[in-house]
């Protein structure tokens, strides 16, 4: 798919690095590692060297066009449908259509080559938000690195000045590139259900990126921690701070028991949903941003009212989340799981054993020459 249409195209005059190009919804096939124009910051912008970029479900959907409403599957039968060329939903993105080509990567570890903003000093470690308010805080309008704009995938990126945030910590460059888009989302998860100590929260798919920052947060929260996870994972998942494991194909309510549960953090959905709902005690809450079992699910509607239930879906971030973040790695109150570090160039290897789910934490891409 490369052409005049390209925005991708060299120039001799123009300093280049290696990249990542995802150029339309599809299979792996759509993932072009080659040499791209570097990025140019603009008044505001600060040029970041990418020390290391984490994996996430959200690179996948959105390369094989699962937030298009035209499919129905969960991630796994939509990503092998994508590659027999079964299905050929639109390039719907979060907010629109997705900008092809485009480099993805929502996370990043980066180190700051240039900043016009003088906000940031040369050399400075540091992580990207990659869900910004371009609104301002008021409004839920969100804009995400990586499928916006380009992202980490890359030796370079740039990224608006204010989204940008110094971390002081022993970490490696691997263990904070597998912050952002994980930690981020499941910080933003907690924070807009107000989970608070003591109250017992049910954690799905606790073993991936998203359940197992989870488990870790909601064990700084104070919180009880259930999390269902497959029974060989369960000794991680607990020496992550679960309380209790639950293998996934148990029986949820025989297992809890109805009205056990203040808080379901979800990211799983499909056909359990509807166990979910009644395990809640009366207002309770089930708050969401992901469905990888499949989007479609059935609901009870007197389960919801009856039991006076609050329904949350989480998408864009709320202010406090990231620099909450920032403070639980500097502290020493999070700890990384890094599950395997790939080259960049390797992406495509990284993507089909990440879809297996047999790890536990997260996978993370390391751009050559760092």
């Amino acid at each position: 798919m490369r052409g005049a249409h390209d925005r991708f195209q060299l120039t001799a005059q123009h300093p280049t690095m290696q990249a990542v190009v995802t150029t339309g919804v599809g299979g792996y096939d759509r993932l072009e590692y080659r040499e791209v124009p570097r990025p140019i910051p603009a008044p505001g912008e600060i040029l970041l060297q990418v020390l290391a970029a984490g994996v996430n479900n959200t690179e996948i959907n959105t390369r094989i066009g699962w937030y298009s409403a035209a499919v129905s599957t969960g991630t796994g039968a939509a990503a092998i449908a994508a590659e027999q060329d079964s299905a050929s939903p639109a390039a719907s993105g979060w907010s629109g259509a997705t900008p092809f080509p485009l480099i993805q990567g929502t996370d990043c570890c980066g180190r700051v080559v240039a900043d016009a903003s003088a906000t940031h000093a040369i050399g400075a470690r540091v992580l990207v938000r990659p869900c910004s308010r371009p609104n301002g805080w008021s409004s839920l309008e969100s804009v995400w690195m990586g499928s916006d704009f380009d992202g980490a995938f890359a030796q370079f990126v740039k990224v608006p000045a204010s989204e940008v945030f110094a971390v002081h910590c022993n970490w490696s460059d691997a263990e904070l590139g597998s912050v952002p888009c994980a930690y981020g989302t499941a910080e933003n998860l907690l924070t807009r259900a107000g989970l608070a100590r003591g109250e017992h929260v049910l954690i799905t798919g606790a073993s991936g990126g998203v359940g197992s920052a989870a488990v870790q947060l909601a064990r700084r929260r104070g919180a009880l921690v259930t999390a269902i996870a497959s029974s060989s994972k369960h000794q991680a998942v607990r020496a992550a701070g679960a309380d209790r494991t639950i293998d996934r194909d148990a029986n949820l309510v025989a297992a809890l028991g109805e009205n056990s549960i203040d808080l379901v953090v979800d990211n799983v959905a499909g056909p359990s949903f509807p166990a979910m709902l009644r395990l809640l005690r009366r207002g309770g809450r089930y708050v969401s941003a992901g469905a990888i079992a499949g989007p479609l699910v059935s609901v009870d509607l007197r389960t919801l009212y009856l039991k006076d239930l609050r329904l949350l879906g989480c998408t864009a971030w709320d202010q406090a989340v990231f620099p909450n973040l920032i403070g639980y790695i500097e502290d020493g109150e999070i700890r990384p799981l890094v599950a395997k570090v790939f080259p960049l160039a390797d992406i495509k290897a990284a993507q089909r054993e990440f879809l297996e789910k047999k790890h536990v934490g997260n996978f993370v891409l390391i751009p050559p020459g760092h």
